[in-house]
């Protein structure tokens, strides 16, 4: 056997590197080709062999181009080529053209990188070197373009700033320009075509009101419509309108004798009015209910609404006869029905009616409903009086009609018929109350007594009788009448309704029974209540009494509540607000004294007594009892501090002196020693003054108020340098002290300009993150210097870090453009809500916009949420001056002088002045007023 021969190995020609320069097919013509309308070749073009390899005979030169000749044009085209330098059809590269062919072979290394990144620095110096130079040629071109170029906007800007000088009457006479313009206008297309008869003639048979048959019809039977009622031309509208038109005839025919409709002479126009205009669906329908109640009163006439409802189908059809004699068979029907002779009564014309119900009260006598109508259909007091007495006869338990008939009577006669009321209906309380009032004293004692017999379960004639007794002056007894019903009530097994009672205590004050009231809630304010919810129960109903305007109701909870809580000193504060702002002074320092009996530790009790006194100009009496107050709390720092400011405010300085002397001897906090400073300041003692600050500063260095004082006493006498020591001394004590860091900004700005100030504000920025307070004053120093831009970059920047501050917001919307504030103060919303800033700054837009309906409603809400600051009074005020009347203003300064505010930018550099420390808060308004005033004008004019 032979051996087997092993095949030989396959070489994959797919997988293996195609030898160098191979072109597939090349040798056999296999290639791509070009026409006119390509723009490159069809391939890529072959990597040519080296011509210096084949000029010196390479192997590998005599194999190119082998299977395809060359043609002389080629030669020629190459020879060309070689003379350029370059071959005209090879790619054209958009970066780098035509020498991107001469490296296209080359490999980009590292080297190459290193040049081009050397190339491109040295390209980049050079440009940043002639930056500056171009940018500012740039812009002096487009600023003169602009000088030449100028836009609408700019060429009217100053016409556009004297619209302010405009009243409300010339804004008004301008007239309402119109669109005149013919650009994008197009000509609509109008057609008038003829309407046709068809449709004319459905209009008129839908809106036509029939009454009467033609001759022609009258004479056909009335039973087809005459061909020549309808034009020949409707054919179609005469096939289906036909039946519906003859149904609509024939039933206005049926209450007709002659041929035409019966009309009532007297309610003819009435008629009228309410006729309705129907179509031929809503005759359809009416003819389907027409049928349905027909069918309804024969199947069962006995049936009262069924004739009312067909009565009434009639009447909304204009057939009021036709309704008249449904509803006559009705009664004829059904005579024991109130609700067919009352529907006929209100048919019938006003003469026929009282017959009809004088027929309705013969079928049914016991019928209350039937004589009250009876009694409306009289026009005379005397005739109605005589019926529903007849109607008594008939029906004597009824209450509606005793009622009825005592509202008509006199004094006297009501009297009498009330005294045969309660025999008649002694179950019912109002008659009994009702004689009570009627009766003098004694009698009505004897009646509320007989009342308490027949109705042993009614409080109301124990709150009737306690009423009694306290008109008669009897008010000793009001209490024990409330008390012994009360006990009489819960044995009848009467479950005492603690709100129906209080509502009862309510309606007595409103008529007029304090002592009732008052006698009510101390008998049933404690009904239903646990032990441990008494104290917040009460004062949660007191005060909705008070809100509802029941003062003496809530007066006497709080009476009460005070004998269960003698030592509770928030229920005697609560009763004082109230007696405060609702009771009298007398009242008020009548409740005080009982209060500092029991609580004689209570300071703001003292307090408030020592205030009001003041206020009503009584200062004896002020200073007696701000000594009983030190004499109960000797140690009281309040108590001195009051007496202090009452010495003060009543020009009384060396008095205000010697107390705070006192005070300072027994250990007084810093208060005292700031109070001290004042005074001093006030009585232009500078060397006291500074003394006392020193003394103080070295006791309690941590009071800022105390280094601010000291700060502006070295500013009021020019010595700037120790004043800024001051400042800094404090800052070092106080960091977190925002009016000291404004305060040496504000300094460092007046002598060493911005500079200094920008680096003290961004220090405090710094040490105090997230201070509106601060960051308005960096953006206001950059305004008042001219750098608009710079102050727009520090608004931005403070409302990324204060995004909800409402001071921040409505300086931003100062700061806006006017045609940017609607859209900045509706951000400012809502990211702030109900902010007073934003609200005051909203008004101030509808304000410069002649809104005054609505910049008076944003103030008002502005002045509301933030009462204590005097900006927005001042602001409200000085609106009110300008566009309200004098009612507006006058309130607008009761409401400030009430409120009488502390705070706020422009009104504590005012107030806390020297020149106006004593001065009232009238007074200050009106300066602040004149403050925003010059302001506003010094804005204006640095915008024009």
């Amino acid at each position: 056997m032979q051996a087997p021969v092993a095949p030989k190995a396959r070489t994959d020609f797919l997988n293996t590197k195609p030898p160098p320069n191979y072109v597939a097919g090349l040798g056999r013509g296999a290639t791509g080709f070009t026409t006119r309308s390509d723009i490159g070749p069809a391939r890529a073009a072959p990597d040519l062999p080296d011509r210096s390899a084949a000029a010196i005979g390479a192997p590998g030169a005599p194999g190119v181009g082998r299977g395809r000749g060359k043609g002389a044009g080629e030669e020629e085209e190459e020879e060309e080529a070689e003379e350029k330098g370059y071959d005209e059809n090879q790619k054209f590269d958009e970066f780098e053209g035509n020498d991107a062919g001469l490296f296209a072979s080359a490999e980009y290394d590292d080297e190459d990188k290193e040049a081009d990144a050397v190339w491109e620095a040295i390209d980049n110096r050079m440009d940043s070197r002639r930056k500056d130079r171009r940018e500012a040629r740039l812009k002096e071109e487009i600023e003169k373009y602009r000088a030449s170029n100028p836009k609408i906007t700019e060429q009217f800007a100053d016409l556009k700033r004297k619209l302010y000088t405009l009243s409300t009457d010339e804004w008004d006479s301008i007239p309402e320009i119109g669109d005149y313009s013919q650009r994008n206008k197009k000509k609509r297309f109008e057609s008038f075509v003829p309407v046709p008869d068809t449709l004319l003639e459905k209009a008129r048979q839908e809106k036509e009101h029939v009454s009467a048959l033609d001759p022609k019809s009258r004479a056909a039977g009335g039973t087809e419509t005459p061909w020549a009622q309808t034009p020949v031309t409707d054919l179609t509208a005469v096939g289906e309108g036909r039946g519906t038109v003859l149904s609509l005839k024939l039933d206005r025919l049926s209450d007709s004798v002659s041929g035409l409709t019966v009309v009532d002479p007297k309610g003819y126009l009435t008629d009228l009015k309410s006729m309705k205009i129907t179509s031929d669906a809503e005759v359809s329908d009416i003819n389907k209910a027409r049928l349905l109640l027909k069918s309804v009163t024969q199947t069962n006439p006995k049936h009262p609404h069924g004739w009312i409802a067909a009565a009434r189908l009639e009447e909304v059809a204009g057939k009021l006869q036709a309704a008249q004699n449904l509803i006559r068979k009705g009664c004829e029907e059904c005579p024991k029905s109130e609700d067919v002779w009352l529907e006929a009564c209100r048919l019938a014309s006003h003469v026929d009616a009282k017959a009809v119900i004088a027929r309705g009260v013969k079928a049914i006598p016991n019928s209350v409903k039937l004589w009250m109508q009876a009694a409306k259909l009289e026009l005379e007091d005397v005739n109605k009086s005589r019926v529903l007495r007849k109607g008594l006869e008939h029906i004597p338990d009824s209450v509606r009609l005793w009622k009825a008939v005592v509202e008509l009577a006199n004094e006297e006669d009501a009297r009498l018929l009330l005294q045969r009321a309660v025999e008649c209906c002694p179950l019912h309380v109002e008659l009994w109350l009702a004689l009570a009032r009627l009766e003098t004293y004694d009698n009505a004692k004897k009646v509320l007594n007989k009342a308490r017999e027949k109705l042993s379960k009614e409080p109301a004639i124990w709150i009737t009788a306690a009423k009694l007794e306290e008109a008669n002056g009897n008010t000793s007894m009001v209490g024990k009448i409330i008390e012994r019903g009360i006990r009489a009530l819960q044995r009848e097994g009467v479950e005492i309704d603690r709100e129906m009672w209080m509502k009862e205590a309510e309606a007595a004050e409103r008529a007029g029974s304090v002592a009732t009231c008052q006698a009510i809630i101390h008998n049933t304010v404690e009904v239903g209540v646990e032990e441990e919810d008494r104290k917040r129960t009460w004062v949660a109903d007191a005060e909705e009494c008070k809100k509802r305007g029941s003062i003496e109701t809530a007066r006497a909870i709080y009476a009460h509540a005070l004998t269960v809580f003698l030592t509770k000193k928030s229920i005697w504060l609560k009763a004082a607000q109230l007696e405060k702002s609702l009771g009298t002074r007398e009242s008020l320092d009548a409740l005080l004294r009982k209060a500092v009996t029991y609580i004689p530790h209570a300071e703001v009790l003292w307090l408030m007594g020592a205030k009001e006194k003041w206020l009503a100009g009584d200062v004896p009496a002020a200073r007696a009892i701000l000594q009983e107050a030190y004499a109960a709390i000797p140690n009281s720092e309040e108590i001195w501090l009051a007496a202090f400011k009452l010495e003060f405010e009543n020009h009384e300085p060396e008095r205000a002196r010697m107390l705070l002397a006192k005070a300072r001897e027994r250990g007084g906090t810093e208060r005292v020693w700031m109070k001290s400073a004042i005074v001093e300041r006030e009585l232009g003692n500078i060397a006291e003054e500074r003394r006392l600050l020193d003394e103080g500063l070295k006791q309690f260095p941590s009071f800022f108020k105390l280094w601010l004082i000291l700060g502006q006493l070295e500013e009021r006498l020019a010595n700037l340098d120790r004043a800024k020591d001051a400042y800094e001394l404090g800052l070092k004590h106080c960091p977190k002290c925002i009016s000291l860091w404004l305060s040496l900004a504000h300094l460092e700005e007046k002598v060493n300009a911005l500079s200094k100030a920008r680096a003290v504000l961004t220090m405090a920025r710094k040490k105090n993150p997230q201070t509106p307070e601060l960051w308005l004053a960096a953006v206001r120093a950059e305004s008042r210097h001219g750098h608009k831009k710079e102050a727009e970059i520090l608004m931005a920047k403070a409302l990324q870090e204060c995004a909800t501050s409402g001071i921040l917001w409505a300086a931003s919307i100062e700061m806006a453009p006017r045609p940017q504030q609607k859209t900045k103060s509706r951000d400012a919303y809502k990211k702030c809500g109900d902010d007073p800033h934003v609200l005051a700054a909203v008004g101030k837009i509808f304000w410069h916009d002649r809104k005054v309906d609505k910049a008076r409603t944003w103030f008002n809400r502005a002045v509301t949420l933030a009462p204590d600051i005097g900006d927005f009074w001042a602001l409200y005020y000085k609106f009110e001056l300008q566009h309200g009347e004098e009612d507006n203003q006058r309130d607008v300064l009761n409401r400030c002088v009430t409120a009488d505010p502390k705070h706020g930018e422009k009104w504590q550099g005012i107030s806390k002045a020297v020149e106006n420390s004593h001065q009232p808060t009238e007074f200050i308004l009106k300066k602040v007023v004149v403050a925003i005033g010059k302001e506003d004008h010094v804005a204006e004019n640095g915008k024009n």
